[in-house]
């Protein structure tokens, strides 16, 4: 058997263990999610909210009596993993729906085999504007980069008063349309982007290209990145001396990682989120304490959402039962879901508005922005 296997088995051995003996067949859901690779920490995080909301939802009774089991693969955040993962998930007549990826590459190169089988891809963190709208199947809970992009770009220029832009992008499908519905709200608010390059998920070094948007003299860098290359970019902004300019950048970089790898180079790094664990709302208290409690750590935005995604999937089954074409019909009528998140009402296209928050670092802490 191997650790992914076993991993599965011992999951669910643990939680029926919380559940009376004699109890029903569990249901089974799935979980596709980078648990090793680049984007461990992002899996790693829905991996744990995702077996907390279970956990309290079988320790309550589970769907009407029946326990829930989470089977769990490991994408690599890899769009090939990811779609060899759907066809594994949706050929097991077990599993009744399915909660990934991260990236939205990923929950893309998946889209079409999930959408073959007829079962539900309930993304937590797919931000890019065409992943929900492509197929009746799938759905988004973390917003789009349709309403993210104008929100950071306000930030940037209205909030912050800058006018010359520079932008470093990753080269994929989200950070493609990171960075167009950004550009575009920017210049819309009449700040001029002097500079578009781009990187690949495998580059380290970026001194080349900061040196080359440097020689532009922006007043603002955005960096649709994920935290390890947020940090590496920082780090490296830092020791070429370039320190006339802000960074700003997409939710992707609201991790702990970011802070413990960029070190003092984040300081001043604004960005956004859908969560702040210090929002006083009991739902809010409730998660951030159990989690603690649970992992001697602090959830972050990418922890929220994915408990979101569970609890609101938990509430799907309670409702639906575990018909994967009625699954599908429930969750799509879905309009008053309160998450830790905030609320989670579809569109038509199967995908939501987020409200966001202004964050800055300082002090090596990831804190409201206030001018």
């Amino acid at each position: 058997m191997t650790m992914n296997g076993l991993r599965v088995v011992l999951a669910a051995l643990m939680l029926l263990s919380a559940l009376p003996v004699g109890a029903a067949e569990p249901i089974h859901i799935a979980l596709s999610a980078p648990m090793t690779g680049n984007y461990a920490e992002y899996g790693q995080q829905f991996q744990r909210s995702i077996d907390l909301a279970v956990e309290w939802a079988n320790a309550a009774g589970g769907i009407h009596g029946r326990p829930i089991a989470v089977v769990s693969g490991d994408s690599k955040g890899d769009p090939k993993e990811a779609a060899a993962l759907a066809q594994k998930f949706t050929s097991d007549k077990r599993i009744v729906a399915e909660i990934g990826d991260f990236t939205s590459s990923a929950c893309m190169a998946a889209q079409p085999i999930y959408e073959r089988a007829g079962m539900v891809q309930l993304s937590p963190t797919a931000s890019h504007p065409e992943f929900a709208p492509g197929s009746p199947w799938s759905f988004g809970i973390i917003g789009t980069q349709a309403g993210e992009g104008p929100f950071m770009a306000k930030y940037a220029v209205e909030k912050l008063g800058k006018k010359r832009i520079a932008v470093l992008y990753i080269n994929n499908d989200w950070g493609i349309a990171t960075k167009d519905y950004f550009v575009k709200a920017a210049q819309g608010l009449g700040a001029q982007v002097v500079a578009v390059e781009s990187f690949f998920e495998a580059d380290k070094d970026f001194t080349g290209v900061l040196t080359k948007l440097r020689g532009v003299k922006p007043d603002a860098l955005y960096i649709p990145a994920m935290y390890n290359e947020g940090a590496l970019i920082e780090k490296q902004r830092e020791k070429l001396g370039w320190s006339d300019v802000v960074v700003l950048g997409p939710g992707s970089l609201y991790s702990p990682k970011l802070l413990e790898i960029g070190g003092g180079a984040v300081n001043g790094l604004h960005t956004s989120a859908v969560f702040f664990p210090n929002d006083p709302r009991p739902d809010v208290q409730k998660f951030v304490k159990g989690f603690e409690a649970k992992y001697k750590a602090t959830p972050n935005m990418f922890a929220a959402i994915a408990y979101d995604a569970a609890n609101l999937m938990i509430e799907t089954l309670r409702k639906a039962g575990t018909d994967r074409q009625a699954i599908r019909e429930e969750l799509a009528k879905t309009k008053d879901f309160v998450g830790v998140t905030g609320r989670i009402a579809f569109t038509s296209q199967r995908d939501v508005v987020k409200d966001y928050r202004y964050l800055v670092i300082r002090d090596g802490q990831f804190t409201l922005y206030t001018p």
